[in-house]
């Protein structure tokens, strides 16, 4: 009797597809899992629930499930895998080394397209998910009227009068999640030279949401980069990362973002006057998001612009280490 090997990739929702390589699951990620559960610690929804579905490995263990068609795609799976934050705090946790967000992620994008389900979330959470914070600009506009309130007091105010209370649901959230907003000073120049020698060339990225909350960051981030020789430039066309649609199953929107930044920075990796070093990155999320563009647009005419520009990000304390103290 013959045995015929599991495709390296498969679909949905069983593993005998017609163009397995156009698939985005990669089955030998599941083999990873050794169902040792160290990963159930690391994981909130785990904690919070306390369910095995609920864990990396229980959800491991349904997606695998789904593939081989040993399970359908019901309700009560979709229910477990939409609970995933996404976080990968996992990954870290597991000493397998399995990639759980190459597994998650391209599977949600599976299921909205085999089993396509409504996002749950009201209309004003939508228009600012979507098609405000994304865009660093926009975002800008929209907390200005907060710093104005933050900076006149008038918020603290209104909190002693328990007016936040009757705002509706979403937009409670939204208040009740705000930080203390510092003021904006504008972007940042495009090129800021290094102070001494110069030891690297390297292009920030700035982000869209993180850029209009925490602006100081970026600031921070630039001085430190210059006081330890490094020329910064900071694109004037970057965009949003794409991980806030890639989280929520939106592939093709976040695959624009994605060949947006690659055609902006490409040209500066392949250059041999102003070759860029590296691409720094001071949000966690943007980094792992930027990291996986290889993975993320390994079927379209950027795939290696991509895979280059991915092996370029470093998150900016990785860079320093990797740069060495200055001498």
């Amino acid at each position: 009797m013959s045995v015929t090997a599991e495709p390296r990739r498969t679909s949905l929702p069983t593993v005998h597809s017609a163009q397995p390589e156009q698939a985005g699951i990669d089955y030998e990620l599941f083999l990873d899992c050794v169902h040792c559960g160290l990963c159930t610690s690391a994981c909130p929804t785990y904690l919070e629930l306390g369910l095995e579905a609920d864990s990396p490995r229980g959800r491991i263990y349904l997606m695998r499930a789904v593939t081989d068609g040993r399970l359908e795609l019901n309700d009560e799976v979709h229910h477990h895998l939409d609970l995933c934050l996404d976080c990968r705090a996992c990954e870290t946790a597991c000493p397998s080394g399995v990639q759980y967000g190459k597994l998650i992620e391209p599977f949600r994008m599976h299921m909205a397209k085999v089993a396509p389900r409504p996002l749950n979330i009201g209309w004003l959470q939508r228009l600012m998910l979507f098609h405000v914070t994304p865009y660093a600009r926009r975002m800008r506009w929209a907390l200005a009227p907060v710093r104005l309130l933050q900076r006149t007091g008038i918020d603290r105010l209104l909190e002693r009068m328990r007016l936040p209370h009757l705002l509706p649901r979403s937009l409670r959230q939204m208040h009740d999640m705000l930080p203390r907003l510092r003021p904006h000073y504008g972007r940042l120049p495009e090129i800021l030279p290094a102070e001494g020698k110069r030891r690297a060339r390297v292009a920030l990225f700035t982000g869209c949401a993180a850029d209009a909350f925490f602006p100081q960051t970026n600031v921070a981030t630039a001085r430190v980069l210059q006081r330890n020789g490094c020329e910064v430039w900071v694109p004037r066309k970057q965009v949003c990362c794409g991980a806030l649609h890639y989280h929520a199953a939106r592939e093709e929107p976040a695959r624009r973002f994605a060949s947006r930044n690659c055609e902006v920075f490409g040209p500066r990796l392949d250059a041999v006057t102003d070759h860029v070093d590296a691409i720094i990155v001071n949000a966690a999320g943007c980094a792992a998001m930027l990291k996986d563009y290889g993975h993320l647009l390994h079927e379209t005419q950027h795939a290696l612009a991509a895979q280059k520009f991915a092996s370029k990000v470093r998150d900016i304390s990785e860079f320093l280490v990797e740069l060495g103290p200055v001498k």
